[in-house]
C-alpha cells in the first residue's frame, strides 16, 4: 500500500499541469454539491428540529374566551393526551421599542406547564410581572435582546428576559404580527385577581402517531365552545412552509442533478486521462505488473487529487450557503442543523467525492488491464489521428478538429457542459418565476391590484372611483378539513363569479356557480384526496362542518394550493360575524397613485396586492438569491469543462503546438487556436443545453411542483442570453488561461514530440 501511495505521489508531482487541472474539476464538482446539498438538507430538516427543540405540541386549539377550569375539564379527560397546557391569546396590542412600533402586536399570556417555544437567548419567564419573553423575528427586526425595555399595550414597559423561537408561525416581519410572551403568575402577582380567561389551549399526544385519536375526540368534546380552530403538529408544517416548500423540494431534485453532473465530469476526466497513459499501462503489464497494482495507483492518484481539492470545494460550498439558508430557516422560524450535523454531513459528501474519483479512476484503467500490453502500447492516445489535425481551415478549425479528434472524449464533455448550462438556464428561470411571484399578483390569476377596508356595501361607491373597473368584499377564512384531520386550508368567498377578481387556471371540471360547489386547489385536492364529484367537508373555525362538491380543480399557488373558492352564502351563516376587505380591480392604464388616493378620501385604508405569499417578500428575495447562487456554483463546473476541453487536446497534441509557435504564432494566435476548440464543444453544448432545460428539466419540475400549483416555467430569452454571455466569457477566459500556460512552455521541448 506504501509503495502505490508512493508511486501516485511520484506521478503527480510529474504531472503538475495535469494534476491542477483535474483538481480543478474536483474543486468545481465539490463546490457544487457543497451548496446545494447544504441548502437542501438544512431546509428539508429545519421544520423538525426547531419543532423538536421547542417542544411543539401535537395540537393547538383556539376558542372564545372561557374559563380554565371548565377547558380542562373536558380536555384532561381526553384519550391519548400526555400533558396539556393553557393560553390567553390578545391581539392586536400596541408594541413599542427603539422608536419603532406596530398597532397588531399578539400577547401571550403562559401559565404553568410544557411552553410550546424554546429559548435562543437569554431566559424564560419567572414569576415576575414586569418580564416578557419576545419572539426571534421581533428581536431581529427591532435590534433587541435580554436587558431592554418594550412597550406593551397598556402593561406599560417591561424588561425583555429572553428571546423565544416557535415554529408554529413564520417569523415577524414575515407576518405583520409579532408575538410577545408574559407570564401569568408574574401578572396576578401584579395586579391581583384570577387572571384573563383562556382562549388557547396546546395538548400534546402520548403517541404521535394516534395523534387522530386525540383530534377527533377533542372535536367532539368541544360542544358550547365558539370559534373553534384546530392546527395539528403537521398542520403547522404545511402552513409554515408554505413559502419554501417547492424551492426544498427543488433544492434537494438539483442535489441529485449535482451529483449526477459532477459523477459525469470526474467519469470523463478520468476516462481521458487512462487513455493518453494507454501506452505507459502497456508497458507496466508487459513488465510484470499484475492488474491489481495498475489499478490500485490509479484509484491512489484519484484520492490523491480529491482528498484536498474535494474538502476545499465543500467546505467553501458549505460556507457560500450558510448565509442564504440561515435567512430563509430565520424567516421560517426554523433552526439550522447544530455544528456536529453540519461536518457529519460534509464529511460524507467529502468521502463520497474521493470515493467517486477514485472509481471513475479505477474503473478504466482495470478495463485498459484486461487488454493485451502490445495492443495498449500501439494504441496510446498521444498518437498522431489519421490525416494531418492542421491541414486547411485555419487555426479555429485546427482548434476544432483538435478537440474532436476523440469521440468519445468530445461527447462527454459536451455532455457535461450541456447539462451544466441546462441546469442553469433551470435554475435562472426559477429566480425570475420567484421574483414574478413576489411583485405580480396577475401571475397567480389575482385580476385585482388594491384592497381597501370598507364595509361590503360601499362597493358602489369605490366602483364610481375614475380609474376602477370593479370592487367586491372578499372573505378569507381559515379552516380545516372534517375528513383528513387536522389538514389547513383556506376558503375563500366572493359574491358572484369569482374570475372577476381571482381566476387560477382550471385544471379540470368548471368554475362554481352555486353554493354548494366549490373549486379546490390542487394541493389540497392531493392533501385530502379530491376530484371533480367529491364532497370537501371542513369545518371554518365553528362547531359545525360544511360541505361542499367539488365541481373544478385549480392550479392555485396560493398556500400551497389548499384553497377552495366557494359562494359566500354557508360561511355567512355559519359564521356570523364574516368579514373582509373589498378588493378592488383597475381599468388598464388608471394610475394607481390617483386611485389611493379616492380611496383614503372614502375613509379607506388601501393596500397594494403582491404575489402569492403576500408579505413574503423577503423569503422570497432570498430563495431566488440561494437559487443564483448555485447557479454561479454550476458555472464553475462549465469553466471547468471548457479548460479541460482545451487543456487536455493542447497537451496531447503539444508536437502541433509548439510547431505552429516555432512558425511564428503568438499567444493571439493559440487564443484563436483554442477560441476555435471551445467553440467546438460549446455549440453543440448550448443546443444540448436548450434541449435538455425545455424538453425535460422544464417539464420535470413543472411535474414536481404539481402537488403544490399548476406552475408554467418558460426560459426567456433574457435568461437565455445571459447563459450565453456567460458562456462566451467563460470561453474567453479558458482560452486566455489555457494559451498563457502554453505560451510558458519552452518550444524546444514541444518539438521533440513533433509529428513525424
Amino acid at each position: 500500500m506504501r509503495s502505490v501511495l508512493g508511486d501516485a505521489l511520484i506521478g503527480l508531482r510529474a504531472r503538475r499541469g495535469r494534476t491542477a487541472l483535474a483538481a480543478g474539476g474536483v474543486f468545481a464538482a465539490s463546490l457544487v454539491l457543497g451548496v446545494v446539498a447544504t441548502a437542501a438538507y438544512a431546509l428539508a430538516t429545519g421544520f423538525d428540529r426547531a419543532a423538536d427543540r421547542a417542544d411543539l405540541p401535537s395540537v393547538i386549539v383556539r376558542f372564545a374566551d372561557e374559563d380554565r377550569r371548565t377547558v380542562d375539564a373536558r380536555v384532561r379527560a381526553l384519550p391519548n393526551l400526555a400533558a396539556r397546557a393553557y393560553r390567553t391569546e390578545i391581539t392586536g396590542v400596541r408594541l413599542e421599542a427603539r422608536g419603532r412600533d406596530i398597532h397588531e402586536g399578539v400577547v401571550h399570556v403562559v401559565g404553568g406547564g410544557r411552553r410550546g417555544y424554546t429559548i435562543v437567548e437569554g431566559r424564560d419567564l419567572g414569576g415576575r410581572g414586569d418580564e416578557a419573553v419576545i419572539e426571534a423575528g421581533l428581536a431581529r427586526e427591532w435590534g433587541l435582546g435580554p436587558g431592554d425595555r418594550i412597550d406593551i399595550g397598556r402593561l406599560g414597559p417591561v424588561r425583555v428576559a429572553g428571546v423565544a423561537l416557535s415554529p408554529d408561525n413564520v417569523a415577524f416581519p414575515l407576518v405583520r404580527t409579532a408575538r410577545v410572551y408574559l407570564s401569568l403568575s408574574g401578572l396576578v402577582r401584579r395586579f391581583g385577581g384570577r387572571g384573563p380567561a383562556v382562549n388557547v389551549a396546546l395538548l400534546w399526544a402520548r403517541d404521535e402517531s394516534r395523534t387522530d385519536v386525540l383530534l377527533s375526540q377533542a372535536r367532539a368534546s368541544a360542544g358550547g365552545l365558539s370559534s373553534l380552530r384546530f392546527t395539528t403538529r403537521a398542520g403547522v408544517r404545511a402552513l409554515v412552509e408554505q413559502g419554501a416548500g417547492l424551492v426544498v423540494a427543488l433544492l434537494v431534485a438539483f442535489a441529485f442533478v449535482a451529483a449526477g453532473l459532477a459523477g459525469v465530469l470526474l467519469a470523463a476526466g478520468g476516462r481521458s486521462d487512462v487513455q493518453r497513459r494507454l501506452p505507459v499501462i502497456g508497458v507496466r503489464r508487459a513488465l510484470g505488473t499484475p492488474p491489481s497494482a495498475v489499478v490500485g495507483l490509479y484509484a491512489a492518484e484519484g484520492a490523491l487529487v480529491a482528498a484536498p481539492a474535494g474538502a476545499a470545494g465543500i467546505a467553501l460550498g458549505g460556507l457560500l450557503a450558510a448565509g442564504p439558508v440561515s435567512g430563509v430557516l430565520e424567516a421560517l422560524n426554523e433552526l439550522a442543523p447544530g455544528a456536529g450535523t453540519r461536518v457529519a454531513l460534509l464529511l460524507a459528501l467529502w468521502a463520497g467525492v474521493v470515493g467517486l474519483v477514485a472509481a471513475t479512476a479505477a474503473w478504466p484503467a482495470w478495463r485498459a488491464t484486461r487488454e493485451p500490453p502490445a495492443a495498449l502500447m500501439r494504441r496510446g492516445d498521444v498518437r498522431p489521428p489519421r490525416g494531418r489535425a492542421g491541414a486547411g481551415g485555419g487555426l479555429g478549425l485546427l482548434g476544432a478538429r483538435l478537440v474532436t479528434a476523440h469521440r468519445a472524449r468530445f461527447a462527454a464533455l459536451v455532455a457535461v457542459l450541456g447539462a451544466a448550462a441546462a441546469v442553469i438556464l433551470l435554475l435562472l428561470a426559477l429566480a425570475s418565476l420567484l421574483t414574478t411571484l413576489r411583485d405580480d399578483p396577475a401571475t397567480l390569476g389575482k385580476r385585482y391590484q388594491l384592497t381597501a377596508e370598507l364595509d361590503a356595501d360601499r362597493a358602489e361607491d369605490v366602483e364610481a372611483i375614475p380609474g376602477v373597473r370593479d370592487a367586491a368584499p372578499r372573505y378569507e377564512v381559515d379552516a380545516v378539513s372534517a375528513t383528513a384531520l387536522g389538514s389547513p386550508l383556506r376558503l375563500i368567498a366572493y359574491p358572484g363569479d369569482h374570475t372577476r377578481f381571482e381566476a387560477p387556471a382550471l385544471a379540470e371540471g368548471r368554475r362554481v356557480r352555486a353554493a354548494g360547489e366549490a373549486e379546490v386547489g390542487a394541493g389540497l385536492a392531493d392533501a385530502v384526496g379530491l376530484r371533480v364529484g367529491s364532497i370537501l367537508a371542513v369545518q371554518p373555525g365553528a362547531a359545525r362542518e360544511l360541505r361542499f362538491r367539488v365541481v373544478g380543480i385549480v392550479g392555485a399557488l396560493q398556500d400551497e394550493g389548499r384553497v377552495a373558492y366557494v359562494l359566500p352564502g354557508r360561511l355567512a351563516a355559519a359564521l356570523p360575524f364574516l368579514d373582509g376587505p373589498l378588493a378592488v380591480r383597475l381599468e388598464p392604464g388608471a394610475d394607481l397613485d390617483d386611485v389611493r388616493r379616492d380611496l383614503a378620501a372614502l375613509g379607506a385604508e388601501p393596500r397594494s396586492v403582491s404575489g402569492a405569499t403576500g408579505d413574503d417578500r423577503g423569503l422570497l428575495d432570498v430563495l431566488a438569491g440561494l437559487l443564483r447562487l448555485v447557479a454561479l456554483t454550476v458555472a464553475l463546473v462549465c469553466l471547468t469543462s471548457l479548460v479541460q476541453a482545451l487543456a487536455l487536446p493542447a497537451a496531447e497534441r503539444r508536437g502541433a503546438v509548439a510547431t505552429l509557435r516555432a512558425a511564428g504564432a503568438d499567444a493571439r494566435a493559440l487564443r484563436r487556436l483554442l477560441a476555435g476548440a471551445a467553440l467546438a464543444v460549446l455549440v453543440p453544448a448550448a443546443f444540448v443545453a436548450l434541449v435538455l432545460e425545455g424538453l425535460v428539466l422544464a417539464p420535470a419540475t413543472e411535474r414536481l411542483a404539481a402537488a403544490y400549483a399548476d406552475l408554467p416555467l418558460r426560459t426567456g430569452p433574457g435568461q437565455v442570453a445571459l447563459v450565453a454571455v456567460g458562456l462566451v466569457v467563460l470561453t474567453a477566459a479558458a482560452s486566455a488561461w489555457t494559451a498563457r500556460r502554453l505560451v510558458r512552455e519552452p518550444v524546444v521541448a514541444g518539438l521533440r514530440e513533433a509529428e513525424t
